[in-house]
């Protein structure tokens, strides 16, 4: 008794609060607010990061790879992105680690102007990317290559998000550009036409995770898994109660048309993996795509220890009991 009193007296004359009730910040970016975000928001807004001890800070740095340049800077701690931005950025000097996946596949549709009606018409024109390094970039490679055509036919530009990237094809700006849920929609809803979706093919792919700094997960390692746990719940919540998942999901994206939030959360529920599982073949499929002269090893680009870690402690299985399997 005597103890406990001189710890309690010790606390209410020093001000320090009990580690339980501390918090910790945590900056997040995210590449855009696109539906492969819903996990993150859905963990913030049910307030599983604040019963982990965690304040999360979410930022749009308009470009998953501009992002990812702003993680290596030390200026965020976690990001939403591709693989590709990871290995471009290492295989310059980072050393970042993709430690979830919030999407094991590509969700990209190649959308063109009206004017655009065949892969001739295309050539030449300006093609719009987020950012350089980034899965829009990246997967430019493969819907120009479904049109016969090569990253030499045309202009890439740099253009920022998905909105952006929209606006600018209907102010005639660019020829073509990819875009996820939900400005895919917006993008059908407003006229703009198809040339290439490659959502229907199901491509393996590491296309959205949380990225950090490799030491990090020595520094900062319980606090990463914390948030890890607190982001798989937040995944969890969203996939088992649609309706607040879509609030959540039309609140983020400042989106009011509910057909187009319906879809953006219908796309999300279908391929999201319930527990950020890293996609092996996902992440050999963005490798094909870089030199071979550079690294060809996934641990200098991928650490999947959290959530094994996760998996060993029982709280998957806890999550899975909890929310039902699906």
């Amino acid at each position: 008794m005597r103890t406990m009193f001189v710890a309690c007296l010790t606390l209410l004359l020093t001000g320090a609060a009990p580690a339980a009730a501390q918090t910790t910040l945590l900056k997040v970016g995210i590449s855009e607010p696109v539906n492969t975000v819903l996990a993150v928001w859905m963990a913030d807004a049910a307030g599983f990061y604040a019963a982990n001890g965690i304040k999360v800070e979410i930022t749009n740095m308009q470009g998953g790879s501009r992002g990812a340049q702003e993680l290596a800077a030390g200026r965020i701690d976690v990001m939403h992105v591709g693989l590709s931005s990871v290995v471009r950025l290492n295989r310059g000097g980072a050393d970042l680690r993709l430690i979830a996946s919030l999407s094991n596949v590509i969700r990209f549709t190649f959308f063109s102007t009206p004017a655009v009606k065949t892969a001739a018409d295309l050539k030449g024109g300006v093609v719009a990317v987020s950012s350089f390094g980034s899965e829009s970039d990246a997967t430019v490679t493969l819907a120009l290559k479904k049109l016969g055509l090569t990253r030499e036919d045309v202009t890439l530009k740099e253009f920022g998000g998905g909105r952006r990237r929209l606006d600018a094809l209907k102010a005639g700006e660019i020829k073509a550009t990819s875009v996820n849920e939900p400005i895919a929609s917006l993008a059908r809803e407003q006229g703009m036409t198809v040339l290439v979706d490659l959502v229907p093919d199901q491509i393996p792919w590491l296309f959205s995770g949380l990225v950090v700094q490799r030491g990090a997960l020595d520094s900062r390692r319980d606090l990463l898994k914390r948030f890890i746990k607190a982001t798989i719940e937040g995944n969890y919540l969203a996939l088992s109660d649609p309706a607040r998942a879509k609030e959540v999901l039309a609140r983020e994206t400042r989106i009011t048309d509910a057909k187009v939030i319906e879809i953006g959360y219908n796309d999300f529920r279908a391929q999201a993996p319930h527990n950020t599982e890293l996609s092996i073949e996902g992440a050999r499929n963005i490798l094909a795509l870089f030199p071979a002269s550079g690294s060809q090893n996934l641990a200098d680009y991928m650490d999947a220890a959290i959530i094994e870690d996760l998996r060993k402690d029982g709280t998957l299985a806890a999550l899975e009991q909890k929310y039902g399997k699906r």
